[in-house]
This record gives C-alpha cells, sequence and structure tokens, in this order.
C-alpha cells in the first residue's frame, strides 16, 4: 500500500535509458519527490518489444521495477514497441500523469546522445512548456561504460549428469532453448545464458561451457551511487 503523497499539485517524471546513469537519476527523483512529498514515476522507453529485448536490457528493467518499489514510486512504466519520437512519449505520459518536473540524464546509448545537444530538451519546451525539466550530467566514468556481453547468440542447454552443458546445435536431448550472451574478452564459452522456464525468464551463469546450477543471476552490477555531482 502506497503511502499517501501530502503534495499532489508536483510531480516527478525520471526518464531512464540502458547504462549505469539509470539508478542515479532514479535516486535524484526520489530525493526531490521525498522533499516535496510528493508522486514519483519513472519512465523507460524502447523501440523493441519487450519479449524482443536482450537479457542485459531485461536485466536494468527488473532492476528499475526493484527501484520504484523500494521508494514506493507511484508506478514504473515501459513504453516497448514504441516507434515515435522519444521526446513524444515522455510529453504524453507528462500530460498524463500530470507531471511538473521531469529528470532526464546523458547515457552511453546514442540515441539518447541527443539530450546533451539539446534535441529533445527543445522538443519537450516545445511539447510541455509547463514543466521544469532537470538535466543530470554523467561522469566520465560512466559515459565510458561499455557492455559486458557481446551480440546474444541461439543455444542450447543439455543435461550432463547434475550439470548442463551449453551448445549451438539443436538434438534431441536438449532441455532448454535460449540465447546466450559470451563475456568480453574470453576464448571460452563464459558469459550468460537466457530462457523461460515455467514463463518466467531466468538468467544463468555459463564457465567454460557448463551450467552447473539454474539459478538467476544479474548481468550488470548495481551502481553505488553517490548523489553528488
Amino acid at each position: 500500500m502506497k503511502k499517501f503523497k501530502g503534495r499532489m499539485d508536483e510531480s516527478i517524471l525520471v526518464c531512464v535509458y540502458y547504462g549505469p546513469n539509470g539508478e542515479r537519476l532514479i535516486q535524484r527523483g526520489c530525493n526531490i519527490a521525498h522533499m516535496l512529498d510528493c508522486p514519483l514515476y519513472i519512465l523507460t522507453v524502447d523501440r523493441l518489444p519487450f519479449d524482443e529485448l536482450d537479457a542485459e536490457k531485461s536485466d536494468y528493467i527488473t532492476r528499475w521495477k526493484q527501484l520504484a518499489e523500494q521508494h514506493n514510486a507511484e508506478e514504473f512504466i515501459l513504453k516497448d514497441n514504441e516507434k515515435r519520437p522519444i521526446s513524444k512519449v515522455i510529453a504524453e505520459i507528462a500530460r498524463e500523469k500530470k507531471i511538473t518536473q521531469i529528470i532526464l540524464g546523458q547515457t552511453a546509448q546514442s540515441r539518447w546522445e541527443q539530450i546533451a545537444k539539446g534535441s529533445i530538451i527543445n522538443s519537450l519546451l516545445r511539447e510541455i512548456p509547463f514543466v521544469d525539466l532537470h538535466l543530470i550530467s554523467v561522469s566520465r566514468a560512466l559515459r565510458d561504460h561499455e557492455g559486458q556481453f557481446e551480440k546474444g547468440v541461439r543455444a542450447y542447454l543439455t543435461r550432463e549428469g547434475d550439470v548442463y552443458r551449453l551448445s549451438f546445435n539443436y538434438t534431441k536431448d536438449v532441455e532448454f532453448e535460449g540465447i546466450f550472451f559470451k563475456d568480453h574478452g574470453t576464448d571460452f564459452n563464459n558469459g550468460v545464458f537466457k530462457f523461460m522456464r515455467d514463463k518466467e525468464t531466468l538468467q544463468v551463469n555459463v564457465t567454460e561451457d557448463i551450467v552447473k546450477e539454474l539459478k538467476h543471476v544479474r548481468m550488470i552490477e548495481p551502481l553505488d551511487i553517490d548523489d553528488e555531482d
């Protein structure tokens, strides 16, 4: 049950995209919402349908949902399979939720680099001039962050005694079919295997072709958030 907010004339929207800056933006939004005692919303936008997102993106979304719950946000909003310009989507949500302040940030993603150049900011100022915009800068360390995994490829798990072996050829003994994301900089098949089991998405560790246990793991490590710029 969400706590009743003291002020309903203010409402915060945090816009996040994949990359380590997302948690920092959410923390900033939570701090402002707490000070104002007002509703908080978290939004992310993707051109792909949710079921086509790779394991790393899915992991970010899972983490953001957890943060939304931890901070008693009103709602985590995922706009997937979205073909409209980002500014149009943000403006639509701002009107729908009666947003008064929007928090945006630079990330390593090319689509959101437009924010730093001002194009999205200018579009939002035209679309929703009644909203205050907060552009949060990113440290060099965050800007230089690179993905840990190579592009995913179709793969399979076959049981071998108490463990599972990763393969890239389908056989009648295959128990699970999914996507394998290989760690950068390794000559062996080390990484993460993403698949569906009992209608649940799982990501499991692969070490030199072997999965020792079907235990869900995160593909990204939580960011140690320092709210100071």
